[in-house]
């Protein structure tokens, strides 16, 4: 999946990511500033979570981050799963303090025995699967630096 453009790629969820998604190692995650009391979410808000205000601005996210808590998920998840099946692997999955404020829960990878709280980690954006159109639908995960 590799060899997709910008043109070929979907965002997992809109409002979430810089764009274009190309190339993939410049792209972030983007949150939204309120003006009023300077509360940080993620993905683009058209008001704020905090105070309900609706003067926003939007802001790339830092890529680094540090893990705040985890879980291990050992069981493959139900419904339309997307991740490694064959075998399904452990995932770790947890919060990611940002430098902003904002903690982002987060996928964290299968290297599940070497995850610390307190850990560094990095943004690491990535081609999940593709669609029935052909798209690659694209989505993140932090992982140790």
């Amino acid at each position: 999946m590799s060899d997709k453009t910008a043109t070929n790629r979907i965002p997992v969820r809109e409002g979430l990511f810089t764009m274009p998604l190309s190339p993939l190692e410049q792209v972030r995650l983007v949150g939204s500033r309120c003006r009023t009391c300077g509360e940080v979410g993620l993905g683009t808000n058209f008001s704020c979570q905090n105070c309900a205000g609706d003067d926003m601005e939007v802001i790339p996210l830092s890529p680094e981050g540090k893990l705040w808590t985890y879980t291990v998920i050992r069981n493959r998840p139900p419904g339309d799963y997307k991740g490694p099946d064959n075998p399904y692997l452990p995932l770790g999955e947890g919060l990611v303090e940002l430098p902003e404020g904002i903690r982002v829960l987060s996928p964290l990878g299968n290297d599940v025995d070497n995850l610390e709280i307190g850990m560094d980690l990095r943004l690491k954006v990535y081609p999940l699967y593709e669609n029935n159109d052909g798209n690659e639908v694209i989505a993140f995960k932090y992982e140790p630096v």
